[in-house]
């Protein structure tokens, strides 16, 4: 007992010294803006030299040109006519004609200037220079006073952007067409048109030391479990790294496990998926710059759900998502089978089947493993061209060559009719299940290896040994497998089987936390009573 209060003892002393040395290292780190607005000029030059999109304007204030103020953007990053009418205008023009209660004077300046003159939606007073710095380079405009150690910064953001489309990348028939964009603002709006609740929080952090990126948390309060929200933040907080371009970037450093093929963040590009996923518990992380939204924890069952199965009729949605799991599983083991069937258990194939198979494979200089791992590396040449090429060329090609190819071979008499009907299954397969793209690949070569060297046994060991691993993986503290290992009965209402949205009542209990009991009810009926 008397080790445990000392333990806790220190535990406090220490907390207590880090929380004081974090104060003295944020106000050691502040920069004073000089008082000087040539200092202030001096500087931004120097920082800012050969720059041709930096812009600096000097105006002066007053009947006498008391006081002068000197306005410093970035031409592309701002709005040019939110600059000209809401700054200079009002500045130059509207502050000579109308009649202002005070005189203009540099002990009046601060609160004429935020009171009368700027018309802008979003104005902030700031005191550190780096800040003002860091301001100017996210698009918006500082302004800086001579005789004062503060700067107005005022929302100008203005760039060239891409409007809101439909996403390429998770097409539905019935459902929203809108996708997320470019610009992390945009995005914000798009989750808070879905989700109108003052609880949706956005976190705003800068991660990249030289980009400084704009990184957003969201998460609705009360619903998320806190300790994935601060577990988020402590993996974010802990990446050091010149650049963050994209999300992708951002998912490797927070991943639970970074060497597995499995992926244990996931990603969206709609933000009905999104909002659907924070109306469940889970962290989505927007990146400024991309499309793409991760959320976190992301399960294994995420990969056959689709957004539409929620627009569509139960029946319909649990029949797709059985077939996208007979598709996962087809694109994965159907070449693997194929090897162990030929090369070790010929016996177990019908008589008339039998004579078939042996028609077809009559004069082929190679094994069936080699020519299943030539068709699917040749599978894998063609989608790789098919994305990477122009669309209307890349179209042609996957089609037009994989034609080609596969007549030509089987006349060069490289391989057989059946292994050309075996991996247009898989190919077919392997793109109903677009988030294992990156997995199917490797498993499927591995399976391929296993099922050549030990026919079925080693086929069933390849697979028992995943299914230890993915009983085994945790996506932020929460086991990859749920609902169904550990089983949750009330979550297997939305697995392979999606039964009628009244029916799921409760949110995922190891998305949301055991002990967060006030919000394991998404709805407030008890009960279904038909109405005549």
């Amino acid at each position: 007992m008397f080790r445990y209060f000392t333990r806790l003892l220190n535990y406090f002393i220490l907390k207590a010294k880090n929380d004081n040395i974090r104060d003295f290292n944020h106000y050691s780190n502040i920069e004073k803006i000089p008082s000087s607005i040539k200092s202030v000029r001096d500087k931004l030059e120097e920082i800012f030299s050969d720059s041709a999109d930096f812009v600096l304007r000097e105006i002066a204030l007053g009947e006498n040109s008391e006081v002068k103020i000197l306005i410093a953007f970035i031409d592309g990053l701002t709005n040019k006519q939110t600059v000209n009418t809401n700054i200079l205008r009002a500045l130059m023009i509207e502050s000579r004609i109308s009649k202002l209660n005070r005189e203009v004077n540099r002990e009046t300046i601060i609160d004429i200037l935020k009171e009368n003159l700027l018309s802008i939606g979003d104005l902030e007073i700031i005191d550190d220079f780096k800040q003002t710095v860091e301001k100017i380079l996210s698009g918006d405009t500082v302004i800086y006073i001579d005789g004062k150690n503060v700067a107005f910064k005022a929302d100008t953001k203005g760039w060239e952007t891409r409007g809101v489309e439909e996403p390429e990348t998770e097409a539905v028939v019935r459902g929203p067409r809108e996708g997320f964009t470019e610009t992390l603002r945009t995005n914000t709006a798009l989750l808070r048109r879905k989700i109108r609740n003052p609880k949706l929080k956005f976190e705003m952090i800068k991660l990249g030391e030289q980009t400084n990126t704009d990184v957003c948390i969201c998460y609705i309060k009360g619903i998320a479990n806190p300790d994935i929200i601060e577990t988020v933040k402590r993996r974010l907080k802990r990446i050091k790294i010149d650049a963050i371009l994209e999300s992708g970037y951002i998912e490797e450093f927070i991943e639970d496990e970074p060497f597995s093929l499995f992926p244990t963040v996931g990603n969206s590009e709609k933000p009905d998926v999104v909002a659907a996923k924070l109306l469940e518990g889970r962290i989505a992380i927007l990146c400024d710059g991309t499309p793409f939204a991760l959320t976190v924890p992301y399960l294994l069952i995420e990969t056959i759900q689709a957004s539409e199965d929620y627009y569509s009729r139960p029946y319909f949605a649990s029949l797709a998502r059985f077939a996208r799991m007979l598709a996962f599983f087809a694109s994965v083991i159907l070449p693997s089978f194929y090897v162990a069937l030929i090369s070790f258990h010929a016996d177990v194939i019908p008589f008339k089947l039998l004579l078939s198979v042996s028609a077809s494979r009559e004069g082929l200089p190679t094994s069936a493993f080699t020519e299943s791992l030539l068709m699917v590396l040749s599978f894998e040449l063609l989608r790789e061209a098919g994305v990477r090429m122009p669309r209307p060329i890349g179209q042609a090609v996957s089609i037009v060559g994989a034609l080609v190819l596969g007549e030509a071979a089987v006349k060069a008499g490289l391989v057989s009719n059946l292994m050309i009907m075996v991996t247009a299954l898989t190919a077919i397969s392997s793109f109903v299940v677009p988030p294992m793209g990156g997995t199917i690949p490797i498993l499927r070569v591995a399976f391929l290896i296993a099922a050549n060297i030990l026919g079925f046994m080693g086929l069933f060991l390849s697979i028992f040994v995943v299914l230890i691993h993915l009983c085994s993986l945790r996506s932020f503290g929460v086991p990859y497998t749920s609902p169904v290992a550990p089983l949750d009965g009330m979550g297997l209402k939305d697995s392979i089987v999606r039964f009628p949205i009244w029916s799921m009542i409760t949110r995922p209990k190891d998305i949301t936390g055991n002990k967060n009991k006030n919000v394991e009810h998404r709805m407030k009926i008890s009960h279904i009573k038909k109405e005549d």
